[in-house]
């Protein structure tokens, strides 16, 4: 398991990601970071731990032994110390490869960076390798996904491209009935939360439907990942240019806006989803017509743009803003002009006397771009109405 990831370390010019991917917590995602840690450090490689979470267990504890720690930063937030990564002394003793437990942990404000990946993010650009541990809920493409799934919201998510961008992917694999075992027996959650636990997200259909959900995602990551130097072993003159990147035939995913922020948040998910399925470059687009001058906009629709935007741009997207009277044609257009592929549009809520009196968007728009595959993703029972807020 080490090899692989031990022999890119040696050639590297750059920091290397290894993720330890899980469906839950339990699974011995630490455990496993801490064993391989030490088999590299057997190896004569450079080894410390910047954050590694133990949670007390005494398993984890034997684990981390005598691997080198680099003392947590302390910071104090509403008259509370919490202990985060000290992100400048690791950076300062510079190794060959730090530990970063809990990937899609939330900094405490007054950090550097709002997130933990931000963290890794920065050392990985300093050119020091990460090993580091995620649930697979945490994904933010899968948001919806686990949520059908399971009925729970996870709140912390980290972009889709920080497993995109890992060079080595370990499943920690257990099953749904030893993981509740496991529970039980007080070696993940104190006893009193153990029965809650059971009864909500550690159900056994639950746990099923995670770690399928993991096991489907690495398998993508493995495809997309042979894809890539499939491509890269080409010579450069085996394939004819096209738009944009020089790739001919490139696939192209657009994601057309959603009068319901809730709703296009939901349909970015997907198009990153398809994109990364594919390989595809993708963009998000928002049509302005004259009508909707900044000024006029409210501003709670204004805060959900701007949050759009952002998560648009965390999940990969190129945002692209365009002007027009006619939607329908400015996105046909668009389409046209870009070599756009798939299209992603969500299912319209305008009455149904509405639509066949004056069409809709959709209707219109695959009549103008015959040539683009459309996925339609169907409304959710939470979705407000266009120009109502989510809850």
């Amino acid at each position: 398991m080490t090899d692989t990831f031990l022999a890119d370390l040696r050639i590297a010019q750059q920091g290397r990601l290894k993720i330890f991917l899980g469906m839950a917590a339990g699974v011995g995602k630490t455990v496993a970071m801490l064993r391989d840690a030490r088999r590299l450090r057997d190896e004569g490689i450079d080894v410390v731990c910047g954050f590694v979470e133990t949670h007390g267990r005494a398993e984890t504890l034997a684990e981390l032994g005598d691997l080198p720690v680099v003392p947590r930063r302390t910071v104090v937030y509403r008259e509370v110390p919490f202990e985060e990564l000290d992100l400048d002394a690791v950076l300062a003793r510079r190794p060959d490869v730090v530990l970063v437990d809990e990937l899609a942990h939330t900094n405490v404000p007054g950090s550097r960076h709002g997130k933990r990946y931000q963290d890794v993010e920065a050392l990985l650009d300093a050119g020091i390798s990460v090993l580091s541990a995620l649930n697979v809920q945490h994904l933010e493409s899968l948001h919806d996904m686990v949520l059908r799934a399971t009925g729970i919201d996870v709140r912390e998510r980290v972009p889709d491209r920080i497993l995109h961008r890992a060079d080595e992917i370990v499943v920690v694999d257990v099953a749904p009935g030893e993981l509740q075992e496991r529970l039980r027996a007080g070696k993940i959650y104190a006893p009193a939360k153990v029965e809650r636990a059971l009864q909500s997200f550690f159900r056994a259909e639950n746990l099923t439907a995670l770690r399928q959900i993991a096991l489907r995602e690495v398998a993508n990551a493995v495809e997309l990942r042979a894809r890539a130097r499939l491509r890269a072993s080409r010579a450069p003159d085996a394939q004819a240019p096209g738009p944009d990147d020089g790739v001919a035939d490139a696939e192209r995913v657009m994601v057309s806006m959603s009068s319901i922020p809730s709703a296009t948040q939901r349909l970015m998910r997907h198009g990153a989803r398809l994109a990364g399925g594919i390989n595809a470059r993708w963009f998000v687009v928002y049509v302005r017509t004259p009508g909707e001058a900044p000024e006029r906009i409210a501003s709670p629709v204004l805060r959900s743009l701007t949050e759009n935007i952002r998560l648009a741009r965390e999940l990969g997207a190129e945002v692209v803003r365009l002007e027009g009277d006619d939607v329908a044609e400015t996105l046909a257009g668009f389409a046209k002009e870009r070599g756009i592929t798939h299209a992603v549009f969500g299912r319209t809520r305008q009455p149904v006397w509405r639509e066949r009196l004056f069409g809709s968007l959709l209707d219109r728009f695959m009549r103008l771009a015959p040539e683009v595959d459309v996925l339609v993703v169907g409304a959710r029972d939470a979705d407000p109405k266009p120009g109502s807020e989510a809850p």
